[in-house]
């Protein structure tokens, strides 16, 4: 088995061979443009246009929490959009991080990084505008993907020092 390898860079830039699955988690709301999204933007119009598009036809797919909608961007790149918080602020609910969609969201992307052959690549999903903590993201990383024999990169973006930046 093996772990998560931790680097610091840009998880829109991915590193190593093969075919690439760019994961980050989306909100149920259909709002798209800061935190890692704007970065996805900047680098690929598909991922933004084509979550816009599920969010408004709704009444028609499958978009909510837990599901997962995936963008191919390249040759050899794809990008998962995952819907795994409610809403976008802080309020009465708590933050806005779903845990548990994040953990069903998962399950989906294991189930196309196996299709694909592809390693999974994300910064800290879900810890971000989302308000959760990695400590309970990263044992849904391991069961859904790292148990299941995939490949997984997480990357830190800034010049602060990764914490965890080990591979594990």
């Amino acid at each position: 088995m093996t772990g998560i390898t931790y680097l610091r860079g840009d998880a829109t830039a991915p590193q190593g061979r093969g075919v690439k699955l760019i994961v980050h988690v989306c909100n149920d709301l259909g709002g798209w443009g800061k935190g890692f999204v704007a970065a996805v933007s900047r680098r690929w119009p598909e991922p933004e246009k084509e979550y816009r598009r599920w969010h408004r036809e709704r009444a028609r797919n499958d978009f909510g929490l837990g599901a997962v909608q995936f963008v191919p961007v390249g040759p050899y790149v794809w990008v998962a959009n995952m819907v795994g918080q409610r809403g976008m602020r802080t309020g009465s609910n708590g933050v806005p991080v779903r845990y548990e969609a994040i953990d069903t969201g998962l399950g989906a992307v294991a189930e196309k990084a196996a299709e694909l052959g592809a390693s999974v690549h994300m910064p800290r999903i879900g810890c971000g505008l989302a308000g959760g903590t990695w400590s309970r993201v990263e044992p849904l990383v391991r069961a859904r993907l790292v148990e299941q024999g995939i490949p997984v990169t997480v990357y830190d973006h800034g010049t602060e020092p990764a914490r965890g930046a080990v591979r594990a």
